[in-house]
């Protein structure tokens, strides 16, 4: 069970409880965040309330998640875009919106109920809720994804995404003109603030995270870049981003700017991997193409400079 405990600033004063809840634990859907405060499982200080409740200046949300799972993971005929399979991995082009694994109120529609509709076999490192995934893609992310059909690929192509051998590229459009290349290095950790976000913390806080980057271009207020990960934390660079103020372009979490390209998510797409093939030790690389979404935003600024 995981409990948490909010508290109503200014700022969300008249909103509606099952609207802030979501805006918090968008994780969660808003069916199953209703459901919750129906059965008394989110109350306002310490009573229960309808999810149409409007909050008013210190209320105290109190709300318990039940973190129990289900035995196994349902097979979806759900298209997916393999870039290359053999016996050992597939790589896969994840479309921006499909979350990776079931979780919690989520347990259909993503990536891993796909592949147990269109996988023979997949390695169980990861258990039943993750089965063959080495590594993950943020939901509104796009692009490649390596997946592992037994054991012994998974533990190669996760110690080499620990060594830093297997090596990830990534496009993206962010805010302002970015002048020169560079490394950021830090550390990240959960924002104490928000329990969705993660932030730059201070040692001993959190883990190392270290993001390359380079100009691919520049206009007039926007630029585009290419990110290689060096370390693989959560939203890292998504974090970096943000941290030096150039936050990616459509990225609701982290960047405060409104997008005027009428966006479903952030112009982050993961285009490049390079890595050993876990048995024939092959020197292996894919890259695939930028989205239509993303192709349209770039043509967009190249024609009128940002």
């Amino acid at each position: 069970m995981e409990k948490y405990k909010l508290k109503v600033d200014s700022d969300q004063v008249k909103k509606r409880l099952d609207a802030f809840v979501f805006e918090n634990f968008s994780d969660h859907t808003r069916s199953s965040i209703k459901n919750l405060i129906d059965k008394g499982e989110i109350t306002v200080n310490g009573k229960t309330v309808k999810a149409g409740y409007f909050l008013k200046l210190n209320d105290e949300i109190d709300i318990e998640f039940c973190d129990c799972v289900p035995s196994e993971i349902t097979a979806e005929n759900i298209e997916l875009s393999i870039i290359y399979e053999d016996s050992d991995l597939l790589v896969i082009n994840k479309p921006q919106g499909m979350v990776v694994h079931p979780a919690v109120s989520n347990y259909s529609g993503t990536l891993v109920n796909a592949l147990l509709y269109q996988v023979k076999d997949l390695s169980g490192i990861n258990g039943v809720l993750r089965p063959g995934i080495v590594h993950r893609l943020d939901k509104d992310t796009s692009g490649l994804l390596l997946v592992a059909k037994n054991d012994k690929a998974h533990l190669s192509l996760s110690e080499q995404i620990q060594s830093k051998s297997c090596k990830r590229f990534y496009r993206a459009i962010v805010e302002g003109v970015v002048k020169e290349n560079g490394v950021i290095e830090t550390r990240i950790g959960r924002d104490p603030k928000n329990r969705l976000k993660q932030a730059v913390v201070d040692y001993p806080k959190g883990k190392v995270a270290i993001t390359h980057y380079k100009v691919l271009e520049n206009f007039n207020n926007y630029s585009y870049m290419e990110f290689e990960l060096k370390t693989g934390r959560t939203h890292q660079i998504r974090v970096h981003a943000n941290y030096i103020h150039h936050a990616i372009v459509g990225d609701e979490l982290y960047n405060t700017k409104k997008s005027k390209f009428n966006l479903n998510g952030q112009l982050l797409h993961a285009y490049k991997i390079e890595f050993e093939h876990p048995t024939t030790h092959e020197h292996m690389e894919f890259t695939c193409e930028l989205p239509d979404y993303f192709n349209k935003v770039l043509n967009n600024l190249r024609g009128n400079g940002g």
